[in-house]
């Protein structure tokens, strides 16, 4: 994959905010923004932006190479038109197979070499599992749209959410808390570790990745006092780690990780459940935060929110995380391509 390529951007629900977004971000696009072309319908698209208040014209493609010939004021489409019209805030199960074709077509097109990344806006996994998805989700579907592709790497898939200043692993992703002491495993530790830390070479130019262990009970466990979990599973999965060459610390009280003195002294944290990675991350910097999908064959990136059916076709959405997303995917085509 070359960074000169354009990248895909799957359209998500149509009935959320993410071609509103996708025409906001083409509207308001600096020299920094990278050329994209978006998979979904070219009449939804345009009459998301025309909502939003956005003078957008949606011009429809053939290829994935036009993207980068299609006039300045067009916002170049491959078409993937819904067989029934999209209702801002009103999600529809007959949209399903338009929304995961449109992803599955963005991984081809990464693929075969035709776009340096894919990004994808927000899906409702609800709507998904009542149309028969066979997928938790985007991360498990993107995993099994690339799973005979070949890779050098360290095999995810793994969530990173990433801020400026802050890079967060989930060991567990939407796991319920009650749930997590036993999904935390050692071997989970060391998976999610690998990972990341050959990502942070391949796709963040990082050298030398330096991992910052979160605990998974207050105070690190207390020296077993209110927990075990830190002394039988996590630190021994970082001593393993560490045998074999990663640079990682032992299980750090997650009260005392965030802050700026504490997070130089690391290029990612590897937190042991949703909130505890994510409230850090959205604190920082609620409206800039990029998911991360790494592991895969492909560069996937993601706006850190959902479909927002609540405002969409009301022109409020705001574009921030899927701008940020569409200059980090750039970014890491880039290091992947050095890294070769």
């Amino acid at each position: 994959m070359s960074a000169a390529k354009p990248i895909a951007v799957s359209m998500g629900d149509p009935a959320g905010v993410g071609l509103e977004i996708a025409a906001r971000a083409f509207a308001e696009r600096d020299e920094e923004t990278p050329r994209f072309f978006l998979i979904g319908d070219p009449f939804e698209a345009t009459v998301a932006a025309s909502r939003a208040g956005l003078v957008v014209r949606a011009k429809a493609i053939a290829n994935p190479a036009e993207a980068l010939e299609t006039p300045p004021d067009q916002l170049p489409v491959l078409p993937k038109p819904l067989t029934v019209p999209a209702k801002p805030g009103e999600p529809d199960p007959r949209h399903v197979p338009q929304i995961t074709s449109a992803i599955a077509d963005g991984v081809d097109a990464c693929l075969k070499g035709e776009a340096s990344a894919l990004v994808t806006l927000p899906i409702a996994k609800a709507q998904l599992l009542k149309a028969g998805f066979e997928d938790p989700g985007h991360t498990e579907y993107l995993a099994r749209l690339t799973a005979s592709a070949p890779y050098a790497g360290a095999r995810g898939p793994v969530m990173m959410l990433t801020v400026e200043g802050l890079r967060v692993a989930l060991a567990t992703i939407h796991t319920p808390l009650a749930n997590v002491p036993a999904a935390v495993t050692q071997e989970r530790i060391m998976e999610v570790a690998r990972v990341a830390a050959d990502a942070l070479k391949r796709d963040f130019g990082i050298a030398a990745p330096r991992l910052a262990l979160a605990a998974l009970n207050p105070h690190a466990g207390e020296s077993g006092e209110i927990g075990m979990e830190e002394i039988e599973t996590i630190n021994p999965a970082a001593a393993a780690l560490r045998a074999q060459g990663l640079d990682i610390t032992d299980a750090q009280p997650a009260d005392s990780m965030f802050h700026e003195a504490a997070r130089a002294t690391y290029d990612a944290a590897l937190c042991m459940y949703h909130d505890q990675g994510l409230i850090p991350i959205k604190t920082l910097d609620f409206w800039r935060g990029v998911n991360v999908t790494l592991g895969l064959p492909i560069v996937r990136t993601s706006p850190d929110h959902g479909a927002a059916f609540n405002i969409a076709g009301k022109g409020l959405a705001r574009a921030d995380s899927f701008i940020a997303a569409l200059k980090l995917a750039q970014r890491m085509a880039a290091a992947r391509a050095v890294a070769r």
